[in-house]
């Protein structure tokens, strides 16, 4: 008999391409759903929604394709629904990290995962994979973790979310605290920030200076093409001196020197309670 997983959240952006991935892998899927635009969705592709009281008890697996401030909500309702090592599946490690799961079922398995999304240079192809962001289409690698629960259910944890996320390039095994690091500090504190402040120069280049914007875009996406691949390795380090010695100049104008304290665990489990409850706790 196939492993029975509960998706709650089936219909919604993440959770629709989640279910559609574990129906192709051959699980049980419970598909749960209370929203009209979200079972409109999930019977365009063919599935079946279900309401919480049918999908829940009995399930292996309940995958928690939900918003992070509601996920400790709607676990602390549907625990007492499931069977001991039963596996909950969260999506993200904000909720976990600020502590917001139930605390009483010692008995259940915690597993979070998160994908890392197709690189920037990957081998992919076929044109829809390239074109393809998120992942699903293109290869990714993923990130997981056992928060708790028995070590053996760790492989069961990481098979489903290699099925949620297919194709996968590499599953890498971290803890909580670290997923927490690289999102939301690496990925939201770090790179979304200096990705937010490169568009808003490019605005400056023609709001202040006249630049037409296709002008500064081409050149600011190119630069970071070669810039992006020396500094990460995929091409040979080959600055100029003159180019360094910009670069260090430059930081200490963009930069600010305690920057590293975003990828603390203190400010990681602020962000994670500031996505969870609006505010720090």
């Amino acid at each position: 008999m196939a492993m029975s997983v509960a998706v709650l959240g089936a219909g919604g952006k993440m959770g629709l391409r989640v279910t559609k991935k574990l129906v192709e892998a051959g699980y049980d899927v419970r598909a749960v759903e209370i929203g009209d635009l979200g079972r409109e969705r999930l019977a365009e592709a063919g599935i079946d929604p279900v309401g919480m009281d049918k999908g829940v008890p009995g399930a292996n697996v309940v995958v928690m394709a939900l918003p992070d401030n509601i996920i400790g909500k709607v676990a602390r309702q549907i625990t007492p629904s499931l069977s001991a090592g039963s596996m909950l599946i969260i999506l993200d490690a904000a909720a976990p990290y600020a502590g917001d799961l139930p605390g009483d079922r010692p008995d259940l398995t915690y597993f979070v995962g998160h994908p890392c999304h197709p690189p920037l240079f990957g081998d992919e192809t076929e044109w829809t994979a390239r074109r393809d962001y998120h992942g699903g289409i293109a290869k990714q690698s993923i990130v997981c973790a056992l928060m708790q629960g028995p070590e053996q259910d760790y492989a069961r944890g990481e098979a489903i979310c290699r099925a949620m996320w297919s194709p996968i390039i590499d599953c890498h095994r971290v803890t909580v605290e670290q997923l927490a690091i690289l999102e939301p500090g690496l990925s939201e504190m770090v790179a979304m920030p200096f990705v937010d402040t490169m568009v808003e120069a490019v605005e400056e280049c023609e709001r202040k200076y006249g630049i037409p914007r296709k002008a500064a875009l081409d050149f600011l996406i190119g630069h970071l093409n070669v810039e992006i691949a020396m500094w990460f390795g995929y091409s040979p380090k080959v600055p100029s001196d003159a180019a360094l010695r910009l670069m260090r100049f430059a930081k200490g104008v963009v930069v600010k020197d305690d920057w590293r304290e975003a990828l603390t665990p203190a400010k990681v489990r602020e962000a994670s309670e500031l996505i969870v409850y609006g505010k720090g706790s």
